[in-house]
């Protein structure tokens, strides 16, 4: 894992929010994988902040994006916020119970996160 990440849990009401800090590599997709599959009941929303995130290496967006099918069966909507919401947001469609959103840096306040703008297939 890169040495200097981390994530933050905690809850809003019954939605996990995960805040990702430091850079995004190979093992730290592993570990968010994990910490979602811990934390992540059937039917959460889920909201993934990305705003304290350094270095986005391409490996480690590789290794989460191939391995949500661990997420299979779970329901869950994933809400990714902050600068690096799009990059992280899966960009093919999922073929299992997952539902992925962003929210625009400019509109990740609590206020706003209420209504994520759903991420198209490319």
């Amino acid at each position: 894992m890169a040495t200097n990440f981390r994530i933050s849990v905690h809850r809003n009401s019954e939605n996990p929010h995960l805040k990702l800090m430091g850079d995004f590599d190979g093992i730290s997709a592993h570990e968010l994988l994990s910490v979602l599959k811990r934390n992540c009941n059937h039917g959460s929303k889920v909201f993934i902040h990305t705003s304290c995130l350094g270095d986005v290496h391409p490996f480690g967006l590789s290794v989460f994006h191939n391995h949500l099918d661990a997420l299979k069966g779970r329901s869950l909507e994933l809400i990714f916020t902050g600068k690096h919401a799009l990059q992280l947001a899966p960009e093919r469609p999922l073929l299992f119970d997952l539902t992925i959103s962003t929210v625009p840096p400019s509109a990740s306040s609590e206020r706003t996160v209420l209504s994520p703008s759903p991420v198209r297939p490319r």
